[in-house]
């Protein structure tokens, strides 16, 4: 039995990467990519920078709320790079099913935006989508309301590309 080179070995699925494994991986991939760019892109940038309407933390001082803000992207961003390197990893192994990814990146973006809104804004009252306005319920409403949209997008998207099961003979 002659050893296969790294080309040959790299497309090659074995018993622990076996089709299941490949779409658990090209779920989770989209999943933490999702999550990390809500969180860094949509929530972080958008929100704590562009606009200044809420810190990850605002029970403090603003030197404190812009710590906060910097382990918060850190961790983020951490998120978002582990989701491509399994990706890479998915990709190294076998041909991504794109539209399976896709649907696990709306999916994470909007469970990341539904927690956020659910979670820190409101049970732990880290921080509020938005300071200074009479109707925060207003606010509340598009977040919740529309990270319930994008994860029930993706969620979609997710039942419609899984795999077919396989006929037990």
């Amino acid at each position: 039995m002659a050893a296969s080179t790294p080309a040959e070995g790299s497309r090659r699925t074995t018993a622990r990467s076996g089709p299941a494994d490949l779409d658990r991986r090209t779920v989770l991939a989209g999943a933490l990519f999702g999550i990390g760019v809500a969180a860094s892109m949509v929530d972080l940038f958008v929100f704590h920078l562009a606009l200044q309407w809420h810190h990850f933390y605002d029970r403090s001082t603003t030197a404190v709320a812009i710590t906060a803000d910097g382990f918060f992207h850190a961790v983020a961003w951490s998120i978002t790079v582990w989701g491509l390197f399994l990706l890479a990893d998915v990709r190294r192994r076998a041909p991504v099913r794109w539209s399976r990814w896709t649907g696990a990146v709306l999916a994470g973006v909007g469970g990341f935006q539904l927690f956020d809104g659910v979670v820190d804004h409101k049970l732990l009252r880290i921080h509020q989508v938005r300071y200074g306005v009479e109707e925060i319920w207003v606010y509340d409403a598009v977040w919740i309301g529309s990270a319930v949209v994008v994860l029930l997008a993706g969620l979609l998207v997710l039942r419609r590309t899984r795999p077919a099961a396989r006929s037990r003979g």
